[in-house]
């Protein structure tokens, strides 16, 4: 089983009518209650009437984390832009473990989540997605010399090690499908940690998460290259998402048609996102669509979107 280099990405602009139309939607209650609301209110609207917004983060860097105490990230930066421009210019923060971030949710102790959440059938089946904000790759960090030759899933599972991965992560799932040893951790720092005790020979996880990670230590560990991950000669095509309680699709939507005039504009996206380590390799491509990730066949997807992706045929 090989894994697809990543190569500089074709991007194609999205098309000038692509913007989401929003949808009219009959009036629903607020995870955020509004006291001094109208009564029959959106959930919207009485965001917009509050101009507060709160988001769940998990506080993994670069995504959106809490820097002397500010909430930052670039999911945060994508936020500020896009609720901005819906009149609610407000964002405050619950932090929360990744486990319980879409339960959370589901309960009501926040509007949305904002920490690059991978687009998954299962979590689509629990939660509403935006359209992709991020494309993200694998990477490990291991000790330094890498004394394992790691640089893909096929060849950790080959060299029979123990994988640190985020409890509820999608390299867990990557662990699990290849039948690689694992052990769960709640945050970066703790794989980190893991991989230095040698609890763990390796720390799984999105490459830009680890490369900042790896610029902010001094201990002696390294970051691979960044991979697609494969299973079964699938390319595991990864993209993360702001997340919505089911039935808030209209505040989903108002998101969307926000979020669309940003990624179709690769020098704004960057000049959002940039600042946090994200380059045009990691800005969407066209024709990935929060829909065909929700469906989950990613063998398909692959196939259409090779091209962009700049995947082996």
């Amino acid at each position: 089983m090989s894994t697809s280099s990543v190569r500089p990405l074709r991007r194609a602009v999205f098309a000038a009518g692509s913007a989401l139309t929003l949808v009219a939607l009959a009036a629903c209650s607020s995870t955020a209650p509004n006291e001094g609301g109208e009564e029959g209110a959106s959930t919207l609207e009485q965001l917009q009437e509050e101009g507060t917004v709160t988001v769940a983060f998990n506080g993994e860097e670069p995504y959106s984390y809490e820097d002397g105490g500010d909430l930052t990230g670039a999911t945060i930066a994508l936020d500020r832009e896009i609720f901005g421009a819906l009149g609610i210019d407000n964002i405050e923060g619950t932090q929360t473990e990744w486990n319980s971030l879409i339960p959370g949710l589901t309960a009501g102790r926040y509007d949305t989540v904002s920490a690059g959440m991978s687009i998954l059938p299962e979590r689509c089946e629990q939660a509403l997605f935006s359209e992709p904000e991020i494309m993200y790759t694998t990477a490990f960090m291991v000790p330094d010399g890498n004394p394992d030759d790691l640089s893909d899933m096929q060849s950790a599972k080959d060299a029979g090690v123990k994988l640190a991965v985020l409890s509820g992560a999608i390299e867990s799932g990557y662990a699990d499908d290849l039948e690689i040893e694992k052990i769960e951790v709640g945050d970066a720092q703790d794989g980190l940690d893991a991989v230095v005790s040698g609890r763990a020979d390796a720390l799984a996880l999105t490459g830009i998460s680890l490369r900042t990670l790896e610029s902010k230590t001094d201990a002696p560990v390294e970051v691979t290259d960044s991979f697609v991950a494969e299973i079964d000669g699938v390319p595991q095509i990864g993209a993360g998402a702001e997340v919505f309680p089911q039935g808030e699709e209209e505040l989903r939507d108002a998101y969307n048609e926000e979020l669309a005039k940003i990624v179709s504009d690769e020098e704004r996206w960057l000049e959002i996102v940039g600042p946090f380590g994200f380059t045009e390799a990691e800005r969407p491509v066209e024709g990935l669509t929060t829909e065909k990730l929700c469906e989950g066949d990613l063998e398909t997807l692959a196939k259409e979107l090779a091209p962009e992706l700049g995947l082996d045929g």
